[in-house]
């Protein structure tokens, strides 16, 4: 089974795509902030493993509803009753959660919230707390690499070309494979359904979730997580350093780090067996 489509959860509607068999136990992939977050390859792999994957569009991006990306009427803790949502709308009784980027706050949040609704959890490129100031303890983004990227001049958002060589030329910045962050904008730009530049952008650059909050904290409750987890994190990444990933490995009881020496802050595509082995074994 695959196919994308939309559904209907906690009165929202949100993109999915699956892959695998609809009898096999669910792994619900949030993205971060679009569900090519998640690259094919790997979705592909897990349900070769026996899962139903299911990958998804948080709101106010990719097919799900899309409402007023610059002023969002919510916050990550309504995104973690999205998830929880999901997996009742899907006829799940539970599922392996995995959210990138701040997909991976949600995941954090909605296992917290819903521990009866998930079995694991696998958090890529985050960090245990919201956006915003950082936690002294953790490494905040690096500043000198984000003015870089930011310094590059916006494209023309309604330029499918153009918004695809501003992936590519980004994705230099921050340590990714610029051929793969092309594609990936391209095809993000494709699922937009709106002609609108500043849903484009929104899509692309998903800073809607920069202004997102969660109270309260939930980093102070991660000991309480009783379920196998794995942080995967990018040695390379400058948006969150490493330090926050291993952090969160150290507070969630059961849970393994894997660094990954060659990823930034996007997944890469050649990694997709590693990860995929290591999520099927939780």
């Amino acid at each position: 089974m695959t196919g994308t489509t939309s559904i209907r959860a906690n009165g929202v509607d949100l993109g999915i795509e699956s892959f695998g068999g609809a009898d096999d136990p669910l792994v619900l992939l949030a993205g971060g902030t679009t569900m090519l977050s998640w690259p094919d390859v790997l979705c592909e792999r897990l349900a070769a493993g026996g899962r139903r994957v299911v990958r998804y569009d948080l709101r106010d991006s990719g097919a799900s509803t899309t409402l007023d990306p610059e002023h969002p009427a919510y916050d990550l803790r309504d995104l973690a009753a999205d998830a929880a949502a999901l997996v009742a709308a899907l006829g799940a009784g539970t599922a392996h959660l995995g959210g990138a980027g701040v997909g991976g706050m949600v995941a954090q949040v909605a296992a917290l919230d819903h521990p009866e609704l998930f079995s694991a959890l696998t958090l890529v490129g985050t960090r245990p707390v919201a956006p915003g100031p950082v936690d002294e303890d953790l490494p905040d983004h690096d500043h000198a690499i984000l003015s870089a990227l930011f310094a590059h001049p916006m494209p023309n958002w309604t330029d499918r070309d153009a918004v695809a060589a501003f992936a590519a030329e980004g994705a230099e910045t921050l340590g990714d494979d610029p051929e793969q962050a092309r594609a990936t904008a391209a095809r993000i730009w494709d699922r937009t359904p709106s002609a609108d530049p500043a849903v484009h952008q929104a899509n692309q650059l998903g800073m809607v979730f920069s202004r997102l909050d969660c109270a309260p904290r939930w980093r102070e409750r991660l000991g309480d997580l009783e379920l196998p987890a794995l942080v995967v994190h990018g040695r390379a990444d400058p948006f969150f350093p490493l330090g926050n990933g291993e952090a969160l490995a150290a507070e969630i009881p059961a849970a393994r780090l894997l660094v990954l020496d060659d990823m930034g802050t996007a997944l890469p595509q050649d990694a997709a067996d590693e990860v995929a082995t290591t999520m099927l074994a939780l």
